[in-house]
């Protein structure tokens, strides 16, 4: 895959995108649509994880390899437990083969799952023996990843006796699961979100019923950030709902500390560059990790120091997402301290480094969350391929809202 080198050509932004619909809410739906075919979706995300989820529900092949899809290895891994008289690999590349999966494997193999592990204990690939699962509670450490819970909630509907999942420890990404819930509500699915558990009650079947996917609001977060950096801004995005599901919405109250205005109308997310208002920004982000790396560097980009918590999660990522962020705004000439849940930035005190090489770690989030500073000096995006994970069109929106690009 090809660097990049990107730069805006007047630092002033306007323009309209069109978004294609969020890879968690297509992912969830997808497999919602593998148990009950009632249901039809328009406006799928167009990323590789959402690819590789329709590619793996679709596959009658022994072997699926998802690649980098994190959220594919785990719905899938539940998905391909159901499947009675049916043998699965699930496997993904070195990266995934070093993400832990344990805690879902050992929450399946208390229903009943047969699955095994194929090279480490603990992590992809597995073989999984599809069968029918009888049992009707589960539990499991509810600290470390939501996509584990959602995995299972996906799948809860079509056990004989639906699940009842008992939650141990703090709630990670309660909007992610928050969002599951709704969609379950959404087809019919009756399911109950209370303390430390969860209860999803069986069905059958469903009625016909289409559903729309809302924009991904992940991928407006780079957006969020290149009207803060910007000398002048007034940039819309589309299609957005005001009672959106996304954990990630938070970004209109987080960004109002970085002089962005925002409002949505007619489905169309509306941002305008305003005063800036902080100097220090502090925020815990564990309902909201996705946007932990594109706040990081929009702090940076304006001179402005902040202390980011909750960010345990990000770990276990694409990459070491802390470490990741350490090592390249300390290239940009960042002071910069991390822990294995924070992260604290100085504020910026000399000119940031221009023409500076920012590895991506095969990471999406690490591309575009760093592309925004081509507003403010010329930026180098090492294997800028890689945001297709999530958004395939990212460089082809910026090539047309005054980037500058050339490899």
């Amino acid at each position: 895959m090809k660097d990049l080198t990107l730069r805006h050509q007047s630092g002033n932004l306007h323009g309209r995108i069109q978004i294609t619909g969020s890879k968690s809410e297509s992912n969830r739906m997808l497999l919602l649509q593998a148990l009950y075919p009632q249901i039809t979706l328009d406006n799928l995300s167009n990323s590789d994880d959402t690819v590789a989820m329709k590619s793996g529900l679709e596959s009658d092949k022994n072997m699926v390899d998802i690649g980098h899809a994190g959220t594919s290895m785990r719905f899938l891994s539940a998905y391909y437990s159901t499947l009675e008289n049916q043998e699965k690999i699930l496997t993904g590349s070195s990266r995934m083969q070093e993400r832990p999966i344990g805690i879902l494997v050992d929450a399946l193999r208390q229903l009943g799952a047969d699955i095994s592990y194929l090279k480490n204990e603990g992590y992809p690939p597995l073989l999984i023996k599809g069968k029918r699962l009888t049992a009707s509670e589960v539990r499991l450490s509810a600290n470390i990843s939501s996509q584990y819970i959602t995995a299972l909630m996906l799948i809860a509907p079509s056990l004989p006796d639906g699940l009842r999942i008992y939650l141990e420890g703090k709630i990670t990404s309660i909007p992610y699961i928050e969002m599951t819930l709704s969609l379950l509500h959404k087809i019919g699915v009756d399911a109950i979100f209370s303390g430390q558990h969860i209860q999803v009650f069986p069905k059958k079947d469903i009625t016909q019923i289409t559903h729309a996917v809302e924009s991904d609001w992940s991928s407006a977060s780079y957006y969020f950030s290149m009207v803060a950096l910007a000398n002048e801004a007034d940039v819309s995005l589309s299609t957005y709902k005001k009672d959106s599901l996304q954990g990630d919405r938070v970004l209109m109250d987080v960004y109002q500390q970085f002089g962005v205005k925002s409002s949505i109308e007619n489905n169309t997310l509306a941002l305008k560059k305003q005063t800036i208002g902080s100097t220090h920004v502090q925020l815990d982000l564990s309902d909201a990790p996705d946007i932990a790396q594109t706040i990081a560097v929009t702090c940076y980009g304006l001179g402005l120091s902040c202390s980011l918590t909750g960010l345990h999660t990000l770990k276990i990522k694409e990459t070491d997402r802390l470490v990741a962020l350490q090592n390249e705004l300390s290239k940009l000439g960042a002071t910069i301290e991390i822990t294995d849940k924070s992260l604290h930035l100085h504020k910026r005190t000399n000119p940031i480094r221009p023409n500076v090489l920012i590895e991506t770690y095969h990471d999406h989030r690490m591309a575009m969350a760093f592309a925004p500073l081509g507003l403010l000096v010329p930026i180098r995006i090492q294997d800028a391929d890689v945001v297709t994970k999530s958004y395939p069109g990212f460089w082809k929106d910026l090539d047309q809202n005054g980037f500058l690009s050339g490899s």
